[in-house]
């Protein structure tokens, strides 16, 4: 039965893809307006690995003062005074099971921590125009980081807590920060965390202090020495501890001369490789739909993964790389558009772009803060993106496979071997306004990916490659689609299969569910749409 089932899907698929018109560069147009494309998966090897809890969010330090361009969007977002008791808040990240939580930002490198050997009073963030960053210094207080683990563990987070690295430090005359890491407060601070029986994923050192910096910068020597010296402090705390921490740096823009120093002389100390992007410009900017909407300038971010992957690669280190904090748009994004529907075509192309450079986690600014968070900060009710996140964090397994698409350039493909079966997950963006694309899939040997992320106009040879084996049952894939309500992209209302995603009065987040369509039927990929497709039945060799 199940070899029926592959045979008479891989018959419907090389029929279409060959008997169909396609001209010179695989598109084809049908009579009644849609265009044709196909998949083109390499089934045979992974292309690179993610971890099991690749989707990771952030919780940042901000106060309400936080104002960017005259609009004022952190309300009570913060780590200082998030209201933790929110069912909305803790169900979202419950649905995770588990969800990585970064907790930093700029002004992580304002914090002092209230503990038993600093017991000055603590004082709240507050704004300073003549200070580092233009706050004053602030401080984490016991009784907050208490509630703080209170809430982890409830919701079965993963916690990467980025320390202070500037203390001890000066600005010098040209606004560097030089000497080395005073770290006695941090050291007090990850004792009392342990004393308290705190399970911490990681601990992350400094925000934005690479290269030539946001707001002041460290030299990779001085910023390996001190990554040197924090693992030397957790090893220590942790020495009768069988569980150990990860020791996270630099969680800085990626500068490829820093970045290689650094990693060259931390290659028995680091465990991960932290770098940020926001390469959409300023939240300000009135282009930034028109950039998140152009294939071309997504594809601009593939020379970093590329270049941060050839460092790793060729270096003796074993560390692995992350993004530690992504945001698009920086000061903060832009309401209706960084929290809207729209946003989720740069997010979604982000998550698949940086996967099939061998990141292992991807960490988006905020959970919850700024225009940007994954839910709305005054309500709490999720965000298009949480669901395009939960979604990913669902279906796309650890295994990457190469992946392109024929046809338009305004699809964009990816697909990994599935988390829920023996088969794989591909994942569809329809960039376009207009176009509805029937799309059909392939299997081939392609070459392995290098640093262009994919060529649209190439046609590989179709090689004949062992029969994928079928799953015993009925012939069906299960598909995702999603879509802004009314059509609308500036929407913070997105839409599963035709039906509104909302929360229900209990605060409990929607059941995602499928609809079930017969796989020989091509793929329909409705304009300025998503689609999540689950193909249990195909198993492909890089998926066994």
């Amino acid at each position: 039965m199940g070899f029926r089932v592959w045979l008479v899907g891989f018959c419907f698929w090389v029929c279409f893809l060959f008997c169909g018109s396609v001209n010179s560069k695989g598109l084809g147009l049908e009579e009644d307006g849609f265009v044709r494309g196909r998949v083109l998966i390499d089934g045979k090897s992974a292309i690179g690995g993610i971890d099991e809890d690749f989707v990771c969010a952030t919780l940042d330090w901000w106060p309400p003062e936080k104002c960017d361009y005259g609009t004022c969007s952190w309300g009570r977002a913060s780590l200082l005074n998030l209201d933790l008791g929110n069912n909305v808040l803790l169900n979202a990240v419950k649905e995770f099971k588990p969800l990585k939580l970064r907790l930093g930002g700029t002004l992580q490198d304002k914090i002092i921590y209230e503990t038993e050997d600093h017991q000055q009073s603590c004082v709240y963030l507050s704004r300073n125009t003549t200070e580092l960053f233009g706050y004053s210094q602030g401080c984490l207080s016991t009784k907050r980081w208490d509630e703080l683990n209170e809430f982890f563990k409830k919701g079965g987070v993963k916690v990467i807590f980025g320390l202070n690295a500037l203390n001890g430090r000066q600005i010098a005359s040209d606004g560097s920060a030089v000497g080395a890491w005073d770290h006695t407060n941090a050291e007090s601070f990850v004792r009392y965390t342990v004393r308290k029986n705190y399970t911490i994923h990681g601990w992350e050192l400094g925000n934005e202090l690479s290269g030539n910096g946001v707001g002041t910068r460290v030299t990779a020597e001085q910023y390996a020495s001190d990554t040197i010296a924090l693992q030397n402090m957790v090893q220590s705390i942790y020495k009768d501890i069988e569980y150990k921490p990860l020791i996270i740096s630099p969680g800085g823009f990626f500068d490829e001369n820093w970045f290689k120093e650094f990693i060259d002389k931390t290659t028995q100390s680091l465990d991960v490789v932290t770098h940020h992007i926001y390469n959409l410009g300023p939240g300000v900017d009135e282009h930034l739909v028109e950039r998140i909407l152009d294939p071309s300038y997504l594809d601009g971010m593939a020379d970093t993964f590329y270049k941060l992957h050839e460092i790793l690669r060729n270096s003796p280190t074993s560390a692995k790389a992350w993004v530690g904090e992504a945001g698009g748009a920086y000061n903060s994004g832009h309401n209706l558009v960084t929290n809207a529907f729209v946003f989720s075509f740069w997010y979604l192309d982000q998550l698949g772009m940086s996967a099939a450079y061998d990141t292992k986690t991807y960490c988006r600014q905020t959970l919850i803060g700024g225009n940007y968070g994954l839910l709305n900060t005054t309500t709490f009710e999720p965000n298009p993106d949480y669901y395009s996140a939960l979604l990913w964090h669902r279906l796309m397994g650890r295994n990457v496979l190469s992946t392109s698409f024929n046809g338009t350039k305004k699809i964009r493909a990816y697909a990994h071997c599935s988390k829920q079966s023996k088969g794989f997950t591909l994942l569809l963006l329809n960039l376009d306004s207009n176009t509805t694309v029937h799309a059909a899939i392939s299997y081939n040997r392609t070459r392995r990916l290098h640093h262009k992320h994919r060529s649209y106009n190439h046609k590989p040879k179709v090689i004949r490659i062992p029969r994928p084996h079928g799953i015993e049952g009925e012939a069906f894939r299960e598909e995702y689609h999603l879509t802004a309500k009314d059509g609308n992209l500036h929407s913070q209302t997105m839409l599963l299969n035709g039906k509104i995603l909302s929360v229900n009065s209990s605060g409990n987040i929607p059941s995602l569910e499928p609809q079930y369509v017969n796989s020989s039927e091509p793929i329909m990929v409705a304009p300025f749409s998503i689609v999540f497709i689950h193909m249990p039945n195909i198993v492909l060799p890089a998926c066994r």
